[in-house]
């Protein structure tokens, strides 16, 4: 018997079927400097890089993965899987789906306690390599609290100019829909 199917749908606005539940799991799945703010998400679905996509599976909602599409990449800014399913491999299924035939980028906290080094392996066995590049991130709200994170990418490293490009998108381009009026990170060491 095969898997069920999964699905990414794209919201087109905060008035969506499913879009109360996937805010709910953003809500509770990310820290506050994490997270854009809902006025941000108007700005940013007018954005044709940005799609917020809800998995579904088997006809159900299972989780969000809001993503970019920047220039050789696709970066995967927010992936979280329904408490309902954890456990049961959506995650892995869902970002294997993603990532098929395509340069992604994400970012994790430093693997300093057992979460973020669980976290670590999780995407080490999607076939993601942690990147040696020194990156600094910003909040996206206030107050602003810079934080370092470990650049994951697959398939491979990033070259030094692929993680410059990366963290230029960022500032540039992502970073327009925060709290930032002129954004001096992310940035690379």
């Amino acid at each position: 018997m095969s898997e069920p199917k999964i699905q990414f749908i794209p919201f087109q606005s905060r008035l969506d079927e499913a879009w109360a539940e996937a805010w709910e799991l953003y809500e509770n799945s990310f820290p506050a400097c994490e997270r854009w703010n809902g006025d941000d998400y108007d700005r940013a679905f007018r954005d044709p890089l940005f799609e917020a996509d809800a998995i579904r599976c088997d006809g159900r909602f299972a989780g969000i993965l809001f993503h970019w599409k920047g220039d050789g990449f696709h970066y995967v800014e927010h992936l979280a899987i329904s408490p309902l399913l954890r456990g049961q491999n959506m995650g892995s299924r869902a970002l294997a789906a993603f990532c098929e035939g395509r340069r992604v980028i994400l970012e994790i906290d430093p693997p300093e306690d057992e979460i973020s080094i669980r976290r670590l392996h999780f995407y080490e066995r999607l076939g993601f390599v942690a990147n040696p590049h020194t990156y600094i991130h910003p909040s996206f709200r206030r107050p602003f609290q810079h934080h370092r994170l470990v650049l994951m990418s697959r398939p491979g490293a990033l070259s030094d100019d692929e993680a410059r490009r990366f963290a230029d998108f960022i500032r540039e381009r992502v970073l327009r829909y925060s709290e930032h009026e002129r954004p001096e990170l992310p940035r690379i060491d």
